[in-house]
């Protein structure tokens, strides 16, 4: 399918452009979703290969075979997001202060959400840089993509399924987050982002009044001055701190996609010509109160902090 799909892409993408405005972005999506099937389908032979030198899993257990998944995911997204640098025109940089040195220590992040594809940025830039092997907790509607679901159940990760639909006696996502971080070693990354979603307008004010509905009216009204930021919730922070209490904290701000949160964004803003920059703040072992109260209060002044950086940095309207 690899010759024919491209070269579909590239006929219909051709007669289509003539069409539709918008700097080449039929062509574009169309080449980035050939790419990905063909990278989605790499990605799976090669953990396919592994999966038969390991006996047909029969050595799954072994650490050679952990560490292989976290090169091959590794590689597989500095490929990914050489394509998008090429055909979208996204460029990221991280603006990391040299103090910045991660300890020997277990090492929890959080990050903001915000924009498409966020989490990839995450594991790809600050992860990927420290050599850690990510351990993510994912809704489990990322599960409809084979290679993500493959390797995620490869590696220290789980995937939650909202209250909503969750069948009763399975693990939410607390008790999830808090048996990964019992696990984790100096080694590894446990990426967490507290708002649970993409900043939205609903998102925020839903979020602010389930805070005064809780009697949480100081952290209600901090949430309102906040407004390039939702307010965070610090269950599963509380969680991952009670499972791996010696983990550093690195707290991850991000901007340069603010704006896409829907379809019709991305579409809009084809070619993105756009540039993500990454600021991190690192918070050595013990620095976080113990205290359920005064972590919760810790973890909203991390966030004034990610909401005065990214509005110092957001272009006028």
């Amino acid at each position: 399918m690899v010759p024919t799909t491209l070269m579909f892409a590239v006929l219909v993408g051709g007669v289509l452009t003539w069409v539709v405005p918008g700097g080449l972005r039929v062509l574009r999506l169309l080449w980035m979703t050939a790419f990905y099937i063909v990278w989605d389908a790499t990605a799976l032979l090669a953990m396919f290969g592994l999966w038969l030198a390991a006996a047909c899993g029969l050595f799954a257990d072994r650490p050679w075979y952990r560490r292989a998944h976290v090169r091959l995911a590794r590689g597989m997204l500095a490929l990914f997001f050489w394509q998008v640098r090429w055909t979208l025109r996204l460029r990221i940089e991280l603006d990391v202060p040299d103090a910045l040195s991660l300890p020997e220590a277990p090492l929890v992040v959080l990050s903001r959400h915000a924009g498409p594809g966020d989490s990839f940025i995450i594991v790809d830039r600050l992860l990927g840089l420290s050599g850690r092997a990510p351990a993510i907790v994912l809704k489990d509607t990322m599960q409809w993509d084979p290679a993500i679901d493959v390797l995620m159940n490869r590696l220290p990760a789980a995937f939650v399924t909202p209250a909503s639909r969750r069948p009763a006696g399975h693990p939410g996502a607390r008790e999830t987050v808090h048996r990964i971080a019992a696990g984790l070693t100096a080694d590894d990354a446990l990426v967490l982002f507290p708002e649970g979603g993409n900043v939205t307008p609903r998102r925020r004010a839903a979020r602010i009044e389930a805070l005064r509905r809780s009697g949480y009216d100081d952290l209600a009204r901090r949430a309102e001055a906040m407004h390039e930021v939702m307010a965070p919730h610090v269950g599963g922070f509380d969680a991952a701190l009670e499972g791996a209490p010696e983990a550093a904290v690195l707290v991850v701000a991000h901007t340069g996609l603010d704006r896409l949160v829907d379809v019709r964004d991305v579409w809009r803003e084809l070619p993105m010509d756009k540039t993500v920059t990454m600021r991190a703040w690192l918070h050595p072992p013990g620095a976080v109160p113990r205290d359920v109260a005064a972590r919760e209060a810790w973890l909203f002044d991390q966030w004034q902090v990610l909401d005065d950086w990214i509005a110092a940095r957001a272009p006028a309207d």
